[in-house]
């Protein structure tokens, strides 16, 4: 639950500090580099918490486990985990140096490597990699009884319109329409 909030609440900042475009103006993340760092602050967290939750299914599971799906499941969720730190870390970068030379950086190119960077890792890669911890996920709940069916089932369409729809989904429109930004 913990990492859930606290995802929702990055994605939000994000969101809206940050237009869609990965390779807009920098004078947006310049404007909006308050709300940034508390975001970029609250990653970490949102990763300690998602390490727990990993430790607390896998203890739930115990000798219940597929060890194909327990590997994939572990796997998928630390590959996810790490591309959390690394995105923060190239996003936080980037606003410490628009802050104190953004011509250069606009020149020199790094502000549209950083933000297509951090778009590329956030969007596109990591959403797939959680599409594949949510399949994981689904197929050990089913396997080891530990969750209603329909929820594993849920995961897994889920799982699927991350893994297939994230590119041509408008996931920010949706957000707004829903009234979550």
């Amino acid at each position: 639950m913990i990492f859930s909030t606290l995802l929702i609440l990055i994605d939000v900042l994000i969101r809206k500090s940050i237009p869609a475009n990965p390779l807009g103006s920098a004078t947006e993340l310049i404007k909006h580099s308050k709300a940034l760092s508390l975001v970029l602050r609250l990653a970490p967290f949102a990763g300690i918490a998602f390490l727990w939750f990993i430790a607390v299914i896998r203890d739930l599971l115990g000798n219940r486990d597929d060890r194909f799906f327990a590997t994939v499941f572990l796997g998928s969720g630390l590959v996810y985990l790490a591309m959390m730190p690394v995105c923060a870390a190239i996003a936080r970068a980037l606003l410490l140096v628009l802050e104190t030379e953004p011509e250069r950086v606009i020149q020199s190119g790094a502000n549209a490597i950083g933000r297509a960077s951090t778009y590329e890792i956030l969007h596109i890669y990591a959403i797939r990699i959680a599409a594949v911890f949510m399949t994981s996920v689904s197929t050990i709940m089913l396997r080891a009884q530990i969750g209603p069916r329909v929820l594993a089932f849920l995961g897994y369409v889920l799982a699927l319109v991350l893994l297939f729809g994230v590119e041509t989904f408008d996931w920010a429109s949706l957000a707004f329409r829903c009234g979550l930004c």
